[in-house]
């Protein structure tokens, strides 16, 4: 897939999109070699095999071993990139992502798949709730948040580039085109729309019910509020959260538990900064809640467009005139 192709397809589905950049990669730098545990075609790494089977390894179902094995070929100067289901990636090799890992400072991308509740009817063992919680505790690890084609493609590329351990996670519902540009960096944000009478706060696939939602609310009430996509979770742009909070007006989302994640980033600012806003958190709520397809869960847990409106709404006041 050329990058034309990328920039200007209305919709696109992560996983597809990152097997084809991982392609890509892969005919840029000599270095860049794939693992997986058994989940080529769920990962979309079919096409990194066929074009590079010489530096594609399948370890089977075994994720701890999957990461180690991972910090191995590290060792001797490759970079490799680590995929398979962010809960399986995030949990059950956590202790190898620590230890084998960060510990080392390794160039090692651990790339995963079904984040939030993404995974939909396939439950809460396949939903990855608290992987922010857990990569953002890890030290030397970075951890990123894909809302957007462009900037998936801006973030790979630059992951050549960024030293030490990364964390990648993405959802598997279809995300659409936001940006029009992006200069993607470790620790970076992205400021999609200004305004002064409240802010979103967001990242991943709530970036884009954030810009719908702020688009109805400018419409509807001629509220004029900003949009930021915090996309890199660790570390994070704190300068321009602060910048945020000056509209008074905070709701923050994320596909995540509301533990751990952007929402606890958001408030540490907040606190650490003496700021006094308006406040509201959406998440996935610090319980195990039944199975259903993912647009029915973010409709749920109040971080789709509506959600995002409503709270917003609440915020502001503007319900009562």
């Amino acid at each position: 897939m050329t990058s034309t192709e990328i920039l200007y397809n209305k919709k696109y589905f992560p996983r597809d999109l990152i097997g084809d950049l991982m392609v890509r990669l892969g005919e840029c730098d000599s270095r860049v070699v794939v693992v997986n545990a058994d989940l080529e075609k769920t990962c979309r790494t079919t096409k990194f095999r066929e074009r590079f089977p010489d530096r594609s390894f399948n370890v089977g179902i075994a994720e701890q071993n999957m990461v180690s094995f991972a910090a191995g070929l590290a060792h001797e100067g490759y970079i490799p990139y680590v995929f398979t289901m962010a809960p399986f990636l995030t949990m059950r090799a956590c202790e190898q992502c620590r230890t084998d890992v960060a510990y080392p400072n390794l160039n090692v991308r651990l790339i995963g798949m079904y984040s939030g509740v993404s995974g939909g009817v396939s439950g809460a063992t396949h939903w990855a709730m608290e992987d922010c919680a857990i990569m953002r505790s890890i030290p030397n690890m970075k951890v990123f948040d894909i809302s957007d084609p462009l900037m998936a493609e801006k973030l790979f590329a630059e992951s050549l580039n960024i030293d030490g351990p990364i964390y990648i996670r993405n959802g598997i519902e279809p995300v659409e085109r936001i940006y029009d540009s992006a200069d993607i960096h470790n620790g970076g944000s992205k400021l999609l729309r200004n305004g002064v009478d409240g802010a979103f706060i967001c990242s991943g696939i709530t970036v884009q019910y954030a810009m719908k939602a702020a688009n109805l609310l400018q419409e509807k009430y001629n509220l004029n509020i900003m949009v930021l996509d915090v996309y890199s979770l660790k570390p994070f742009d704190e300068k321009a959260i602060l910048q945020a909070l000056n509209t008074k007006n905070i709701v923050v989302a994320q596909d995540h538990n509301v533990i751990g994640g952007l929402p606890d980033i958001v408030s540490r600012v907040i606190a650490t900064n003496g700021r006094n806003v308006k406040l509201k958190l959406l998440g996935i709520p610090d319980v195990f809640t039944i199975m259903a397809h993912a647009p029915y869960l973010y409709h749920e847990f109040g971080y789709d467009t509506e959600g995002l409106f409503n709270s917003m709404i609440e915020l502001t006041g503007k319900e009562e005139t």
